[in-house]
């Protein structure tokens, strides 16, 4: 490579970095932030609206209702309108839901006000997963949706510690206004910044051609052997480490909450390495012959065996197993690069909504689910929950994981995913 040509990359690079990455990473950064922060702020919503574990579930994952019931849509309107002005709105939604969050009196108004905030956050990662689809080579695509879901354990990083500071400081309230300022400027920060490509934005099919593939998604038994593996395995994770990872280390572990936002924080950066190592192997494997799929069960594997060692209560290792359930919990993401090659580019948008989907309907499934079970055991002497009843909670979703992972590895040999996409 010539020395003119030589620089011209490293511009092209930095241009993709700072137009591309870096403004969709910030989105993504506030979509983990706002879906991770109720783990922290959970004491304080209980004691001021007077919340029991079933209703501290529901009221957080209806964030998940709003996030999951707008991925169809989602797709929808990234493969006809591009991600740039679809996001840039989403945020705009997300803010408003903030301040509806900032300033409810009740469970109902707390749960609209963070429906809206899921709904302003849908996009978070499918927009910036569009976007890579529209400017990375297809080979260094997993690399690039890695970086992007690294930001986001910045996000849940800034849940923990930080987000224990801001309420101490400021109350839950307070902290909720502020959020909601940050999202406003990102929304104008994305809109004026990321360009817009011409030939994705002019491509606009009839509602007919759109639904009907999404039923062609949605009818592909390669799609069904693999979703319910990513669902089940990402959205337990997200449904604990978002709200009930929080009092299990209260109450297993018997911390406080300095330490109980400490050890959170470490699983954040858990989850911080897990999606740069895991982009970096897939990048690193893949241009070796290894494909993405057969990667990414490896990954899910280790966090099975990380989910069953949390199943003992070891107390002595609460840092470190939740460090790892952090780190291992995303390796899911591997598929979304996947069934973009899959399916073709034109449907990226779309395939990955309805992966998303069902991803987020399993987290508000375990999240709400998990609640319900720890309500059915009297709480302790000291206002939390039964050792037993995370047990059966955990050790239920666990055991539905290890049925998927059956379930796929029954269809692995399959034509199709012998040609596993890298």
């Amino acid at each position: 490579m010539t020395t003119a040509a030589s620089h011209i990359s490293r511009v092209s690079l930095l241009r993709l970095v700072l137009t591309i990455l870096v403004p969709f990473s910030l989105c993504y950064f506030l979509s983990y932030l706002y879906r991770a922060v109720n783990a922290v702020i959970a004491p304080d919503l209980v004691s001021d609206i007077g919340l029991d574990a079933s209703e501290l579930g529901l009221l957080t994952a209806a964030y998940l209702i709003g996030f999951a019931g707008f991925q169809i849509p989602l797709g929808l309107l990234l493969d006809r309108f591009g991600p740039r002005k679809v996001q840039a709105v989403l945020l705009c939604v997300g803010a408003f839901g903030a301040v509806l969050f900032a300033y409810a009196a009740g469970k109902w108004g707390l749960s609209f006000g963070r429906m809206l905030i899921g709904i302003g956050s849908a996009g978070g990662l499918m927009a910036g997963f569009k976007a890579v689809t529209i400017w990375v080579p297809e080979q260094r695509r997993a690399l690039a949706n890695a970086c992007i879901m690294a930001v986001g354990g910045l996000g849940i990083l800034s849940a923990t510690v930080p987000a224990e500071w801001a309420t101490a400081e400021f109350g839950w309230r307070g902290m909720f206004i502020g959020l909601m300022a940050v999202t406003v400027a990102v929304a104008v920060f994305l809109y004026l910044i990321v360009p817009e490509r011409p030939k994705e934005v002019a491509a606009k099919p009839d509602a007919g051609s759109v639904f009907k593939a999404i039923g062609t998604i949605y009818s592909d038994p390669v799609f069904w052997r693999v979703a319910p593996f990513v669902a089940l395995t990402a959205g337990s994770h997200v449904g604990v480490q978002t709200l009930w990872a929080g009092p299990w280390i209260r109450d297993i572990a018997g911390m406080d909450r300095e330490a109980v936002a400490y050890v959170l924080g470490l699983s954040a950066m858990g989850f911080l390495v897990g999606t740069l190592v895991t982009g970096y192997v897939a990048d690193w494997l893949g241009r070796r012959g290894v494909g993405l799929l057969t990667t990414m069960t490896g990954f899910i594997v280790v966090f099975l065996v990380t989910q069953a060692v949390i199943l003992f209560e070891p107390v002595a290792m609460t840092p470190l197993v939740w460090f790892a359930f952090g780190m291992f919990g995303q390796a899911g993401v591997l598929a979304y690069p996947w069934l973009a090659q899959y399916f073709g580019s034109h449907l990226a948008g779309r395939s990955n909504g309805c992966l998303n989907t069902l991803v987020f309907g399993m987290a508000f499934v375990s999240q709400y689910v998990i609640g319900a079970i720890i309500n059915l055991w009297p709480a302790t002497a000291q206002g939390g929950y039964q050792p037993v009843a995370y047990q059966v909670s955990f050790g239920l979703f666990l055991g539905l994981q290890v049925l998927t992972l059956i379930w796929f590895l029954l269809g692995a040999p399959s034509a199709h995913l012998r040609r596993e996409a890298t």
